[in-house]
């Protein structure tokens, strides 16, 4: 394991941070009113197209996919847009058919609903797609027991697991008779997700990092 690439994952970890910041913090110097509980759903598009802006940009730059072809043909990489577009979108349908099937509201507040549906996949499956590209096998490979074969796959499943773990708990509050204006579906759930990934981009290199001696990674 080389330093260096731990170094520039903590590194584009940090920008992906300070993007959630961005998006959260400099709209409210333009727009009025702006905030993320009062205009939660103006919060969730910004909040989704940062991150991804930047998500892309960064993995672009980073080439964590090792099995990348700088040759392919123009064809081939219009090709790789299109499915991975269409992947991205795939999963948002999921999402959100997961999300009603556990209680959202099926037609009240779809656009939030979807919103949502869309940061999460913005956390977990856009992420797969800049590493991996659009291989579900892959995919599938990383999730598996020992199938990291490199730090950014091991990166993937802490920040996975910990976006969809903190959507899951941000949830435990919407039923409880707080009436916080926060607990309005899917505020908190929201929340709960983006607490989870921001604090999962900081654990991960540091897990990484105080581990390095126990991780073995195979070239399959």
């Amino acid at each position: 394991m080389r330093d260096i690439e731990l170094r520039g994952m903590f590194s584009a970890h940090i920008i992906l941070v300070l993007s959630i910041v961005f998006s959260t913090l400099v709209p409210s110097l333009f727009l009025d009113e702006f905030s993320v509980t009062g205009t939660h759903l103006l919060w969730l598009c910004v909040c989704s197209a940062t991150v991804a802006a930047v998500t892309i940009v960064l993995y672009l730059l980073l080439e964590t996919n090792p099995t990348s072809n700088k040759k392919n043909s123009l064809g081939s990489k219009i090709t790789k847009i299109f499915r991975s577009c269409l992947l991205f979108f795939i999963s948002c349908v999921i999402f959100h058919g997961i999300l009603v099937l556990y209680g959202a509201p099926l037609l009240v507040s779809f656009r939030e609903t979807f919103m949502f549906a869309v940061l999460l996949s913005t956390f977990t499956t856009l992420r797969c797609l800049c590493m991996l590209g659009p291989n579900v096998q892959a995919w599938i490979r990383v999730f598996s027991k020992n199938g990291a074969m490199s730090i950014w796959d091991t990166s993937l499943q802490i920040t996975t697991i910990c976006s969809l773990f903190g959507a899951w708990l941000g949830a435990i509050p919407i039923p409880l008779d707080w009436d916080r204006p926060w607990q309005v579906w899917p505020i908190s759930c929201t929340l709960g997700a983006t607490f989870g990934f921001t604090i999962s981009l900081v654990i991960a290199p540091l897990w990484i990092y105080w581990h390095k001696k126990h991780l073995t990674y195979k070239c399959r």
